[in-house]
């Protein structure tokens, strides 16, 4: 994926957002979470660019483990068990399913190593055929890039749309009375 990662990100945004059960966060913290989470594997990038000069493949990085996002997915699980009402857990939990649901995207056409470190084999729906110079375009090319464009219409689309969401709280203040 290229395009698609933080509008997919603001997706899941909304749909959290559309539950019915008070969040001790804010919309905008919410927002952030997501889209954080859904980048967030991507931030290895940097170091593939500015240290590893591209001679590893970027989904072999921890940050692309699906391991590390169900682990913090489970880590934020338990803290919320521990501190409720508080926010960052919650958020945390955000974060990891941002990050998620970019490893999700990527498998469409992208490897993953689903079970790394344990096994260093990658995993991919469907791939690419290197076709074409620059090896990028063979992606925009490839039909998995109208998904992407399907995704960023989604998100524009909602976006635009008013919003119909219970108030969010927050731990420091007191949630509305129901009735």
């Amino acid at each position: 994926m290229f395009i698609a990662h933080l509008p997919a990100g603001y997706i899941l945004a909304r749909h959290l957002l559309q539950k019915r059960h008070p969040v001790p966060a804010t919309r905008r913290a919410i927002l952030v979470a997501a889209m954080a989470g859904a980048i967030a594997p991507d931030l290895d990038m940097l170091y593939v660019y500015l240290v590893d000069h591209g001679q590893t493949h970027h989904h072999t990085y921890p940050s692309h483990w699906p391991m590390l996002w169900f682990g913090l997915l489970a880590m934020s699980l338990a803290a919320m068990r521990q501190v409720k009402g508080r926010s960052w857990p919650v958020l945390a939990l955000i974060v990891s399913l941002g990050g998620i649901l970019h490893l999700l995207l990527d498998s469409v056409v992208g490897d993953i190593w689903w079970l790394a470190p344990l096994l260093d084999r990658p995993y991919a729906l469907f791939s690419v055929a290197a076709r074409v110079q620059p090896w990028w375009l063979n992606f925009l090319l490839h039909w998995s890039f109208a998904l992407e464009l399907l995704i960023v219409a989604w998100a524009v689309k909602l976006r635009w749309q008013p919003t119909s969401h219970p108030r969010q709280t927050r731990p420091s203040e007191p949630a509305e009375p129901q009735g």
